[in-house]
């Protein structure tokens, strides 16, 4: 199978959105629906704004928190044995297993005793709970590849902690890292049940909208909020996907050319 029908294949399900997000109106017996802009001047009122820049302002600071815990707790995991470390993982990853209603229904009570319910800040919060688990899923598996005789070559060289993070693991785990932020900020472009329960309806995301949009039966408006909330991640997987092809394996031996000097 060829990459264009693979693209083919990805992209017609967008088709019919498309058509529905240009109609006016679509009555029996025609074939294609009549014209309409109402679609995408729905997409430039003022509230889907808001919206898409608080998913999008929401998303970057959950890929940035996520991924900075999961490359902590990643690093804890794949680079390093101890005992009960299989204990700890599945600690980690349970808030994925269980589902997410019953974990947000829990933790609701804390946000509202702390004045965490409807803000901003509560659903950043509450969005880390599925997010931090699959980062550190990730960076796991990255340091579990990296080899740990690189930082004591360094470590024999006189390169601090400092020189040894920014020149030794830093390089080879930051492909692992473009994944877990883009992974990240996927889960939290697209969450809905937790940004409701928490945000409470004051927060309002794009999910939130297009559901909005659903629930009303207008599906010319649903159409078009369904391909703004589709086309950012699709943008960012194929930028991403590209970046990482260029980026080339990671590389178990660095060589005397990527020891740092003090």
């Amino acid at each position: 199978m060829g990459p264009g029908v693979l693209v083919l294949g990805l992209l017609a399900p967008f088709v019919p959105l498309l058509a529905w997000a240009v109609a006016g109106g679509y009555g029996y017996p025609a074939l294609l629906p009549e014209p309409s802009a109402r679609g995408a001047r729905l997409l430039a009122t003022p509230a889907v704004v808001e919206a898409a820049v608080t998913s999008m302002l929401v998303g970057i600071v959950v890929a940035v928190l996520a991924t900075a815990a999961g490359t902590a707790a990643g690093r804890a995991l794949g680079g390093h044995r101890f005992r009960g470390r299989g204990i700890v993982a599945a600690v980690l990853v349970a808030p994925v297993v269980v589902p997410a209603l019953a974990t947000t229904l829990g933790i609701q009570v804390f946000f509202v005793r702390y004045g965490l319910a409807d803000t901003v800040a509560g659903v950043v919060l509450v969005q880390l709970v599925p997010a931090v688990p699959y980062a550190s899923l990730v960076m796991a598996a990255a340091f579990a590849r990296l080899d740990p005789d690189a930082e004591d070559q360094a470590r024999m060289l006189g390169a601090g902690p400092w020189q040894r993070t920014r020149h030794v693991v830093a390089p080879a785990v930051a492909p692992a890292a473009a994944v877990a932020a883009l992974f990240t900020f996927l889960i939290s472009w697209s969450e809905y049940i937790l940004t409701l329960l928490i945000g409470g309806g004051t927060v309002r995301t794009l999910p939130l909208v297009l559901f909005a949009a659903i629930g009303s039966g207008d599906l010319p408006a649903a159409a078009a909020l369904s391909l703004a909330l589709a086309l950012p991640p699709l943008l960012l997987v194929g930028f991403t996907a590209r970046r990482l092809a260029g980026a080339g394996p990671i590389s178990r031996d660095l060589g005397p050319a990527a020891m740092v000097r003090p």
